[in-house]
């Protein structure tokens, strides 16, 4: 089998594949419009309307939830960035005061005392 006929007959499959496809997804207009139009406004609606804006109340939470939770882990990790930077800077300072005030002699007092 040359390439060319590799390639009609993929295409070939592909094309009966979507048409099948799209038979089972899309329904046809008049069935669509017929359905809209099914039950007046004060009429109750069908069970299977109901399901399908239950379904998709709990898409629009989830989706809404996930939202939420994403922006709040990203809002503790940059609080938890923020924190680590002022504690590396403070360790810094308290580092560069010791070596300031150290004389070389001793430590100092205040950072050797025992404690009891």
């Amino acid at each position: 089998m040359t390439w060319r006929q590799a390639v009609l007959l993929s295409c070939f499959s592909a094309v009966v594949l979507l048409s099948n496809a799209k038979q089972k997804i899309f329904m046809q207009e008049s069935d669509a419009s017929n359905f809209l139009k099914r039950r007046g406004k004060r009429s109750p609606k069908s069970r299977d309307e109901v399901n399908v804006e239950n379904r998709q109340k709990l898409r629009v939470d989830e989706l809404r939830r996930e939202y939420y939770e994403e922006q709040r882990n990203e809002f503790e990790n940059f609080v938890e960035e923020q924190n680590d930077e002022q504690e590396e800077r403070s360790r810094e300072a308290v580092e560069q005061w010791r070596q300031w005030h150290y004389d070389g002699l001793h430590p100092s007092y205040l950072y050797n005392r025992h404690h009891t």
